[in-house]
Order: structure tokens, then sequence, then C-alpha cells
């Protein structure tokens, strides 16, 4: 991988619902990331940073298992201001579970969550291996983790990287399952992955170069190539 242009991203990880126990491996994960390849992590869970000046310090604010009404309407008409300057987004998990009253935020963020089974083993297919948080995977991807339904199907509009095979598990209840996508929303970039539940995620390689190349897609550092489906079958 060619080294990127030195850059910094700010981690949110302000709960005001359900609080993972795993925020503090996130926060780790995602600052050994920074250190190994080359990009500067501050975390927060002041929505005070939230500023026009605060901002503009990152390429990508990241949404770490947030949940809840996190940001004022002063800090939410920041970030909105920042996305739509340019400015990137990658949500963890549960920034699915976050602002349900803030249509911009529905938007950026893709899709809002709606239930869960309990976690469990499933098969992930990895529909688009040509993005950079994709790459490095086979198109099908075994994992542990809390699966969410999300109260619509964000595919019309984002461009879905992964899904759930919903036979593969038990509880699902989407026919049409994403569960990581990307899209440029209104001048910024938007990526999300559903998984980062489980404290296990975050010391798992393949689940850290999936964040890496998230990361990388939202602060506009990544090649991203156009869309090479895979349509391999589950063995």
């Amino acid at each position: 991988m060619t080294a990127d242009p030195p850059y910094a991203v700010l981690v949110f990880s302000r709960t005001a619902g359900y609080r993972h126990d795993s925020i503090p491996d996130g926060l780790r994960a995602v600052g050994d990331l920074g250190r190994r390849h080359g990009f500067t992590v501050d975390t927060t869970e002041d929505g005070g940073a939230f500023t026009p000046a605060g901002l503009a310090r990152y390429r990508a604010v990241v949404f770490l298992n947030t949940s809840g009404d996190v940001l004022d309407d002063a800090r939410r008409a920041a970030f909105e201001s920042y996305v739509r300057g340019g400015g990137g987004f990658a949500g963890i998990h549960s920034a699915a579970d976050t602002e349900y009253g803030w249509p911009f935020y529905g938007e950026l963020v893709g899709a809002r969550f709606r239930c869960h089974p309990e976690p469990q083993e499933a098969v992930v297919r990895v529909e688009d291996r040509s993005h950079p948080s994709t790459a490095h995977l086979e198109p099908v991807w075994r994992r542990y983790d809390e699966w969410y339904d999300y109260r619509t199907n964000p595919r019309p509009g984002v461009r879905v990287l992964m899904s759930l095979d919903e036979a593969s598990y038990s509880g699902g209840g989407m026919d049409d399952h994403p569960i990581a996508w990307c899209h440029d929303h209104l001048g910024g970039r938007s990526w999300y992955t559903g998984g980062g539940h489980t404290r296990e995620s975050y010391a798992d390689p393949a689940f850290r170069a999936h964040l890496l190349g998230g990361i990388r897609y939202a602060a506009g550092v990544a090649a991203d190539p156009a869309p090479r489906p895979t349509t391999a079958p589950v063995p």
C-alpha cells in the first residue's frame, strides 16, 4: 500500500441509549490502525467538538457505537456543514441506532436500526470486492456478531458492499439484507458497517482491515475502483 498523505480522524463514541462494552476495544483498534498506517486519531464523547473550527481538522469522523441523541441543534448544523463541505463519515454498528429525529443523519448513515436476534455466526456475502474495505476478503465471510435488521433497505440509495445470507442464521427479518455499504452524500462520503458489536471483532485482523478501508474511503485517501460484483455461491 502506498503511504497516504498525513491526515486526522475524529472518533466519536457518545451514547445516550444502549452502551456497548466493546467501545474501548474499538477505540484501541482505530488508534492502532492510525499508528500503523500514518493517520492521527483523536477520540471524544463531547459533542462540543462538533464546531466548524473543530471539525475542520479532520478528514473523517467515525461514529463508533454511538446511540440515541448525541448532538444538539448547533452541533448537528456544524456536522451537516462539514459533510456538505467534503468531510467524511464512517459509521460502525450502532451508529445506525443514533439520532432518529435528525433526517440528515438518517440519510447519511443510510438506514436505521430496527431490531436484532442474539449474536451468532452468519454468512456474509461480499458483493463488491473492489472497495478498500472489502478488497482483502473472500466472496464468503463467516463471522460471529450481532446482526441488525434495518427499518428500511438501504440498497436503492447506496452502494452495497456486503449482505447477509438470511438462511445462514436465525432471527433475521430482511429478505435482502445489506450489512455494509457506502455512498457519496451531499459533497461528502459515507461508509457504514453493521459489524462491531462484539469485543472480539476489534481483535480480528479481517475486521480491522475492513475498518481501515472504510476509514480511508471516508477520508478520501483510498483509491476506489469501479464496483466489481462477486456472485460466488456459498460453499
